[in-house]
């Protein structure tokens, strides 16, 4: 198993290309980002990859960034924030019983690692994971958190397919399934408020029968 390293450089694309990153934005975290939130979650949400002038500039998962706003109004509105805005690292926002972290915990160009990276990253997410209360809920942002997640849970991904507002029993934790909070994905409405809420819901409901 493998602790969350704040140095790490195991991905030689992702080091050199956060290095390049640090030299044209020295006030940037331009690092791997650590998972932010309650030690002891009753829900991890798991992204894809810090954002490059979001987690990546501000060192915090969803912070700063477009990405955020839709997710940390749901996560304020049901119960697990503070606040429903996350700006920066000291802004004192609080989670409670939720925690967020990445698949992959750094930047990658153009937003899209590669699967050797998601591969070489899932160590930390099968820690973080295995730290979890048997009932707790994990949320997958995206099919490729999703398949992270089964990935270091030891599970075949044929056996349970990615679908906004999915519900999988896995082997003690419950998957829900939404689409990512992008810009794309709620400036086209593939994902609304609405269905974020939904899948929410269903979370609390789970929770609240645990």
């Amino acid at each position: 198993m493998s602790a969350f390293a704040p140095d790490c450089t195991a991905c030689p694309r992702l080091a050199a290309f956060l290095a390049r990153i640090r030299r044209d934005h020295s006030d940037y975290h331009a690092r791997p980002v650590p998972a932010f939130g309650d030690p002891r979650p009753r829900l991890l949400v798991v992204g894809l990859a810090p954002g490059l002038h979001g987690a990546n500039r501000t060192g915090r998962p969803f912070t700063g960034d477009y990405a955020g706003i839709l997710l940390y109004e749901t996560l304020y509105r049901h119960g697990f924030a503070s606040r429903p805005v996350s700006e920066r690292v000291d802004d004192g926002l609080v989670l409670t019983g939720c925690r967020i972290t990445n698949a992959v915990k750094c930047l990658p160009p153009q937003n899209k690692p590669l699967p050797d990276e998601i591969l070489r990253c899932n160590n930390y997410l099968r820690t973080e994971l295995q730290a979890l209360d048997q009932d707790a809920a994990v949320l997958a942002l995206g099919a490729i958190a999703h398949d992270a997640v089964l990935r270091a849970l030891d599970l075949r991904r044929r056996a349970f397919p990615f679908a906004h507002g999915a519900i999988h029993r896995l082997s003690g934790l419950t998957l829900f399934d939404s689409y990512h909070c992008s810009r794309y994905n709620t400036q086209t409405r593939r994902l609304t408020p609405a269905m974020f809420d939904a899948v929410f819901k269903a979370i609390r409901h789970h929770l609240e029968r645990s």
